[in-house]
This record gives structure tokens, sequence and C-alpha cells, in this order.
């Protein structure tokens, strides 16, 4: 079978800044998958159209038969990380690492299939962020000793720097907000808040399962405080706040609503928020999606 990276995955990884790793590993890609295959003795049922932004996933069985995932992860996006924060998590709100936790460092693990068609995100507004804010909450355990996780401070520091050189100069005063609000909030990190995070946490990524209602899939892990995870969560379905009279309201009461469910401060909640809508609006703009941009730009601008 051919095991040709989809589009949506070849248009992602051009946006990110191009690299030698990146452009060899989509390059050995079909390859890649077909030793990950034989390796883990699969039959292979179909690739995932349209697939993730970061990472190949391939429909297949396992020899005894058993529904599973094949992820094949290009280096720059951590496919270690995410093997051991699956493996930490053991199943508990995420969807369950078939592989070892220190299976073969080839860039790709199995897991568990889900239905990668019905997500979260297809139940009433009300009632998917329910349902997406009791997922998050089981993921929040502590880190195992001696994680090599990344830190919400190493990986805010990278994008904080990349959003100093914003190309739009009418982003400049938020993007000054965002900044000063992250190193606020980096002063001041509550005394035993560190907790392994998804990372990357928003309704897309809470999908059915069998084993339990709704599992989490698709973590970036980092280890830091609740709120940076949580705050992602708070834009989600930004185009309907945006094309709501009351977006602004509806957005400062999510806010309010996740914090109390979530029992994480408000004002940490909201400032994470701010950095991380104005960060993921200035990358818009540096690769060209300009709508995007203007979406998260206007939503940080309510915060």
């Amino acid at each position: 079978m051919a095991f040709e990276p989809p589009p949506r995955l070849v248009r992602a990884l051009g946006e990110t800044p191009r690299d030698t790793a990146t452009d060899d590993w989509l390059r050995r890609l079909p390859e890649l998958a077909q030793e990950a295959v034989a390796r883990r003795d699969l039959t292979v049922e179909r690739v995932q159209v349209p697939g993730g932004r970061s990472s190949l996933v391939v429909l297949v069985r396992t020899r005894e038969g058993t529904p599973a995932v094949l992820k094949l992860v290009p280096p720059r996006s951590r496919p270690d990380s995410e093997r051991a924060a699956l493996g930490h998590w053991g199943g508990l709100g995420a969807a369950r690492l078939l592989d070892g936790a220190d299976a073969s460092g080839d860039g790709a693990f199995l897991v568990e299939r889900l239905q990668r068609d019905v997500s979260v995100r297809s139940l009433p507004e009300a009632k998917s962020m329910l349902e997406a804010a009791g997922t998050l909450r089981r993921l929040w355990v502590p880190p195992p000793a001696g994680h090599r996780f990344e830190t919400v401070a190493e990986r805010t520091g990278r994008q904080a720097g990349a959003m100093a050189d914003c190309p739009d100069p009418d982003a400049e005063p938020l993007v000054a907000a965002a900044l000063a609000a992250r190193e606020e909030l980096l002063a001041s990190v509550p005394e035993g808040a560190e907790a392994l995070l998804h990372g990357t946490f928003r309704q897309s990524k809470v999908l059915a399962g069998e084993r339990m209602p709704w599992l989490a899939v698709g973590p970036d892990p980092v280890v830091g405080e609740c709120a940076f995870d949580l705050a992602r969560l708070v834009r989600d379905r930004v185009e309907d706040l945006i094309a709501s009279p009351s977006g602004a309201a509806v957005t400062r009461r999510r806010v309010k609503r996740l914090a109390e469910a979530l029992e994480v401060d408000q004002e940490r909640l909201r400032g994470w928020t701010l950095f991380r809508a104005v960060e993921s609006g200035v990358r818009a703009l540096r690769v060209g999606r300009g709508q995007d941009a203007e979406l998260l730009l206007e939503f940080a601008g309510w915060l």
C-alpha cells in the first residue's frame, strides 16, 4: 500500500520554518511507514484523510486483529515526548499507548483507535465544553520523576522570541500586552502548580471511544500550571464567537466558568488565554493565513 502524506499534512509542514530533518522525514515518509508497519506486524486498512497537521495517521489492525492507529510524527514535533506522555497517562483521559513507552525511537507509535470522525465538538456548545473540561482535568497529573518534558517557560520563551518580530505594526500593542502577561505569570507561578499538560488541548482533540465516552488525542505535552492548558479551550469555536454580537461578553463568561469549574485562578487563565491567542495570531500572520490571524487577534482584544 502507498503511504503518501495527505495534502493537509504537507501544507501544514510547509507553513513551519524549513529544516532539513523535516524535509527528509517527509521525503522518506512512505518508506518509514512501511518499515513501522512491518516492525509491528500490522495489517493496514487505510491512511486517515484529511488526517492531522503534524503526523501521518494510519488505521491498522494488530496481529490479534485489534483496531489501532499507527502515528508517524516528524522529529521537530517531539514524537518521543508524545509517546512518553501517553504512557504516563496510561489510558486515563487519553488514548491508550499500545507500544511500550520505551519502544523503538522510530518516530512512530501505536495507539488505541477512537472514533476519529466523532469529536466532542459535535455536541451542543455547553455540553461540549463540559465534556472537554472533564477530560482535560483527568490529564492533569504530576509529571514522572526525572522527566524530560518541555516546560511552559521554555515553550513560551521560544514563542515570545518569534512574537517580538511581528509582521503587522497594528498588532504590536497586543503583542506587547501578551508578552507582559507572560512575564508576570511566570514570575508568580503558584507553589505546587506543576502538572503534566496536554499542551494543545481543544475540543477537536477529544474523540469518542468505546472504553470511555471521550478520550484525548494528539498531545504536545508540556509541564507547568493548569491554566496554560485550559487557555486554548477558552477560544474554541472562535469563528462563532467573532460572528456573535455578544462574543466579547460570552468570552469573558467562558473564562469565568471554566476557571471556576476546573479550579484555576481566573486572572491567570485570562492572561494565558491572551498570550496563546496572540501567539497563534502572529504565527498565522507570518505564514499568510490572514483571516485566521484577524479572528485570533480580535478575540485577544476582548481579553
